[in-house]
């Protein structure tokens, strides 16, 4: 399971995407409590489905109108929370094993573009949620410039497989991710084995590695 996610503003994955092998993943947005995410986590993995986790982690929470929030349990179900006071246009849009959600968005057909793109791509995960982001962008994206987006992906490990970040980009930190993820991808699975396994680990290729 992953997350991909944009903003205008500085180190947006730093704050807003959440995500745990065995739980699902949770993207904490609009005016950010990153607290969110790790709460909404472990409500996903004591087996809440999604909905009940969204319901149990904005239950008694008083600034729930301020919050724009998914979750997405194991079995690919989305829950989606925009409280009254999220910013601009905002929207969401649900399909299969996906959700995507925004604020301060152009046009409210943005959400359903990135699903829609997400449905369609072929190649890994990673591939498939920067189709997603992409899309997000030709359809028209934030209302104003972005700045920062973040790829974040877990598997059958208890740390994330992929967890890469453009903190700051005066133009096209989406086009930058997919670059660092071209990079990426090809050596994710040696880092993998280099933790399980540092016996079968490949040579890492560098300047001193004997």
């Amino acid at each position: 399971m992953g997350i991909a996610i944009s903003s205008s503003s500085p180190a947006v994955a730093a704050r807003c995407a959440h995500a745990r092998a065995g739980a699902g993943v949770v993207a904490t947005q609009n005016i950010t409590d990153p607290s969110l995410g790790p709460k909404g986590l472990d409500l996903l993995a004591g087996g809440m489905n999604a909905e009940a986790a969204l319901a149990g982690l904005l239950a008694d929470y008083p600034a729930a109108p301020w919050r724009q929030v998914v979750l997405l349990d194991g079995q690919g179900r989305a829950a989606i929370h925009s409280g009254e006071h999220t910013l601009g246009i905002h929207a969401v849009a649900t399909g299969k094993d996906c959700a995507a959600a925004g604020n301060l968005l152009a046009n409210d057909g943005v959400p359903a573009a990135m699903v829609a793109a997400f449905g369609m791509a072929k190649g890994s995960l990673g591939d498939r949620l920067l189709s997603a982001m992409h899309a997000g962008v030709a359809a028209g994206g934030e209302a104003g410039p972005i700045h920062s987006a973040g790829l974040y992906i877990v598997r059958d490990v208890s740390w994330p497989i992929a967890d890469l970040r453009i903190d700051w980009a005066e133009d096209d930190p989406i086009g930058a991710l997919e670059d660092l993820w071209a990079l990426y991808e090809p050596q994710l699975e040696d880092y993998v084995t280099r933790a399980l396994d540092p016996t079968a680990a490949p040579s890492y290729g560098v300047p001193g590695d004997l």
